[in-house]
């Protein structure tokens, strides 16, 4: 009786475990249609957005970032916004602004509240790092608490919520660099990179003849509510947290037994707030992966896009040209893995 309880358990744990993975097989295979290769920056962002999180995506112009985000929302069933980030872009252009109206019938003028752009499921922050940070702020309130702040009030945002911003890390005249509190809100900082040749190919080839690809919805927001509390529901075993703890305190170089070359090429290392990130990203991950527990493995796979916005190199870095990744990448290889993964 016993062994046929355990067994029905393990078969529901599985099913459920590989709820998370068919529904992202189903969008990768939709976001396909339309975009070629980026398998790492789409898992990322579908990790993020399953863990209620936000990104920061990073790469020069021309790597379809804008074309993924419209597509993962047109596949999502989600309501969209894009949000062009300029110079002279204000706060109330994205949250909102209190509009006199006058009542035809009885002639009485009041405010009302006309919604921006940020009331929709998925924004997306193109070039984020093109405006002031009076309108940068904007965006903290609406991030951290999923409301906004009309008259004297509150609205709340839809839900699902994420933001997915991005900014081109080369031409960096007329920008703005975002500050460290809202670095800190965003869950992983995505590196787009270059296609491989043969994915440059296939670009050439799909985007200079007849358009083909139509996306479809493969999942609604009702769904990915579901799966975002599933996520929550991973358990994790003391290894894997106090795993991702050691990484997290090995960064800050303040830290007693801090290693050498983090006090020489850091000069501020992660706060609590990218354990906590690493931590349920470790869970979506192993639930993509169809598995009902965290491995070391799937925290040293979000290790990156979780630390590399966060660490603060030194002067010392920049000098000597060492790269962030390379910081974290030392981090990751001296930390010990603990007493291994084991099935809870």
């Amino acid at each position: 009786m016993k062994d046929t309880l355990t067994e029905t358990k393990s078969q529901s744990s599985e099913s459920i475990g590989g709820e998370l993975a068919a529904a992202c097989a189903n969008l990768k295979r939709e976001l396909a249609k339309v975009i070629i290769g980026q398998d790492r920056v789409i898992e990322e962002v579908l990790i993020a957005i399953f863990c209620r999180g936000h990104c920061l995506m990073q790469g020069v112009p021309g790597l379809a970032k804008t074309t993924l985000v419209s597509s993962l929302a047109r596949a999502m069933d989600l309501s969209f916004s894009r949000i062009q980030f300029t110079p002279d872009l204000m706060p109330s252009d994205i949250t909102g602004s209190q509009v006199l109206q006058e009542d035809p019938q009885t002639g009485r003028r009041q405010f009302e509240f006309h919604k921006g752009p940020i009331f929709a499921n998925l924004i997306l922050a193109d070039e984020i790092n093109r405006t002031p940070p009076k309108t940068q702020s904007a965006l903290l309130q609406a991030m951290q608490e999923r409301q906004i702040s009309a008259g004297n009030g509150t609205l709340d945002l839809p839900d699902p919520f994420a933001v997915l911003a991005t900014q081109n890390p080369i031409e960096q005249e007329g920008t703005y660099p975002l500050p460290e509190a809202q670095l800190d809100r965003f869950m992983f900082m995505v590196t787009v990179d270059y296609p491989s040749r043969q994915e440059e190919l296939d670009v050439l080839k799909r985007t200079t003849g007849s358009p083909n690809g139509q996306i479809s919805p493969v999942i609604d927001a009702a769904a990915i509510l579901r799966l975002q509390e599933l996520v929550r529901q991973v358990p994790v075993g003391d290894h894997v947290y106090n795993f991702a703890l050691d990484i997290v305190r090995a960064t800050r170089c303040g830290e007693p037994g801090a290693s050498d070359f983090v006090r020489h090429w850091l000069s501020w290392g992660a706060g609590p707030r990218a354990g906590q990130f690493m931590i349920l990203a470790g869970k979506a991950r192993a639930l993509l992966n169809s598995r009902m527990h965290v491995m070391i493995e799937d925290i040293e796979a979000v290790a990156s896009p979780v630390l590399r916005h966060r660490l603060i190199p030194s002067f010392n870095a920049e000098a000597e040209g060492v790269k962030v990744e390379q910081i974290i990448g030392k981090v990751l290889a001296q930390i010990p893995r603990g007493t291994g993964d084991r099935l809870l």
